[in-house]
């Protein structure tokens, strides 16, 4: 057989499709503006929104619930003429980095013996989670267009819209720049952490490079048709066949629980509602052709007509039940890709990584299955550029394709120089290290059942702000059970009872005792309040005394005043 071209209609042969040359030809899309709109071809703009987790594993529920509910009018969102990915990334970081951020440095003043004590308790409750690992989420859409002026208006009005679904789901979220967006794919596709970010605006004239340069790996190679390699990492890019007749809300979190860096993927695209029901409809109307052509069949052999092939009956069950859910359940039909990519210093490792994502799948009753040949599409599909290469679609139902739940749990890792340790995660393992200052509501409460730990908690908070920040640490003790570490860190104790030989003094005042003017208004107000406590009685102070007391006062202290200083 003789290969040939088909000729166009006006007599040429159409071009050739370009094979990549260089890495930064692999990168699928034209132009990246500084508003992170990107043109991946010619009339289509994509723009990513990045977004935080929630605690969705750990609620009760009815909470669960609530959450899938709101996600599932979240998805229907999306007409057919949207185009959406969900990107879940985790990357490994630095791991001498990150024990860095959590190394409380040493001040020369007698505590640095603790400080250092502290630190290996930190690293060793480090090793528990897999805060080497960073995990972030993001979602990309894209619409056509014939141009960046025509596409622009709507897509502010879709990431408006989408920035409020986001927060009727209580989650944060934030959309990404140009520059932002660089940098995030430049981290996908240097997992190495070889090559560092470094890009400017204006740098891009001046040198006559592009934005690819700035993101390329330094090499792209699929030498084979199952694996590939990305600088000095191997990847290999799998598909989820969803084969499971009942989907679990856990199949998407086990994936994003595996330690190691490794992108999934989810492509979602939404299907015109008439077009799905007639598409439906057509289906059944051949189904029931086909029971028609087999009872014929029967009733010429001689044999019962109601005995039909068994996938036949099904078939036209599952037909009609999702012709139901469309017409009356408000559920939209969706096609979805799901791709996984994992990632391993070594090809032996990938090969782990990738056995231990086909026995997460097999766990669901569903398939992984490597992408033959199509590595390299499936490495682009992978970035989050709402451009899905590979033509491997599953039909779901809204409630189908919102089963993916894209929330686990909400992380609390602030590494600030004054971020406190607050524990593990429940779920996850990862520390909690917070600087409470920076919330909203800086207050506290510790609660739990009795020896649970709560005093053991109050004086592990305590020690820490002690190493960490230069805060006043006032503490009200009546069990006198901190009085131990205070002494241990050179505070100072005071002991208040009848038989004691400290006390407080009502009656001091000084300069700085009232933020407003007149600081002797407010110690009559108080001693005002003592005198009728300890002498008042039921009805109270009389107002003649009150009068009394305020005169009383003001000459008692008139003197102090002339010359206020400290006794």
């Amino acid at each position: 057989m003789i290969p040939f071209l088909k000729k166009n209609k006006d007599g040429k042969k159409p071009p050739k499709p370009t094979v990549p040359r260089t890495a930064q030809e692999s990168v699928p899309f034209q132009r990246m503006f500084e508003d992170g709109t990107c043109r991946v071809r010619p009339g289509y703009y994509t723009r990513t929104i990045q977004y935080q987790d929630i605690n969705y594993q750990l609620a009760q529920q009815e909470d669960k619930t609530a959450i899938f509910e709101e996600w599932c009018s979240f998805l229907n969102f999306f007409d057919s003429s949207i185009h959406f990915e969900l990107s879940f990334v985790n990357t490994a970081t630095d791991s001498a980095d990150f024990e860095k951020s959590i190394r409380i440095p040493y001040q020369q003043d007698g505590f640095d013996d603790v400080r250092a004590e502290y630190s290996q308790m930190l690293r060793q409750q480090l090793s528990k989670g897999n805060n080497g690992l960073t995990k972030t989420k993001f979602l990309t859409y894209g619409i056509e267009g014939d141009s960046m002026a025509q596409v622009k208006p709507r897509l502010e009005h879709i990431q408006n819209d989408l920035m409020n679904n986001f927060h009727r789901l209580g989650v944060l979220a934030k959309p990404l720049d140009g520059t932002e967006r660089l940098r995030l794919m430049h981290g996908m596709l240097n997992m190495d952490g070889a090559n560092k970010f470094h890009f400017n605006w204006k740098d891009l004239v001046p040198s006559g490079l592009s934005v690819k340069d700035a993101i390329a790996p330094t090499a792209l190679a699929f030498k084979n048709s199952r694996t590939f390699q990305m600088g000095g990492i191997f990847g290999a890019v799998s598909f989820l066949n969803i084969t499971a007749s009942d989907l679990s809300d856990q199949l998407l979190k086990d994936f994003l629980d595996m330690d190691s860096s490794q992108i999934v993927t989810m492509h979602i695209q939404s299907v015109d509602q008439n077009k799905a029901i007639k598409t439906i409809k057509h289906t059944i109307t051949e189904l029931d052709r086909s029971k028609i052509e087999e009872q014929k069949k029967a009733v010429r052999a001689g044999y019962d007509m109601d005995v039909l092939p068994s996938d036949l009956a099904t078939y036209g069950r599952d037909a009609k039940a999702l012709l139901k859910e469309l017409q009356s359940q408000n559920e939209r039909m969706f096609l979805v890709t799901f791709l996984v990519l994992n990632t391993g210093k070594t090809g032996q490792e990938l090969e782990t990584n990738v056995f231990q994502a086909v026995s997460i799948a097999q766990k669901h009753n569903c398939e992984l299955c490597r992408l033959d040949f199509q590595q390299e599409q499936g490495l682009m599909s992978s970035l989050p550029l709402a451009d899905c290469q590979i033509e491997i679609q599953r039909g779901l139902t809204t409630s189908s394709t919102a089963i993916f739940v894209p929330f686990t749990t909400q992380e609390l890792f602030d590494n600030g120089k004054e971020s406190l340790y607050y524990g593990l995660n429940a779920l996850s393992n990862n520390l909690i290290m917070v600087d409470r200052k920076k919330l909203k509501n800086p207050n506290g409460l510790i609660l739990g059942t009795p020896g649970s730990g709560k005093s053991f908690s109050a004086k592990r908070e305590i020690c820490n702000a002690f190493l960490v920040t230069d805060d006043d640490i006032i503490i009200c003790d009546p069990e006198c059970e901190y009085a131990p570490l205070v002494e241990r860190l050179h505070g100072q104790v005071i002991h208040i009872s009848p038989a004691s030989t400290q006390y407080i003094n009502p009656m001091d005042i000084n300069s700085n005792y009232s933020e407003e003017d007149n600081p002797l208004a407010l110690k009559a107000d108080f001693v005002l309040s003592l005198c009728e406590l300890v002498v008042g009685g039921k009805e109270g102070l009389q107002p003649v005394e009150k009068t009394v007391i305020d005169r009383c006062v003001h000459v008692i202290y008139r003197k102090y005043f002339e010359n206020p200083t400290p006794e």
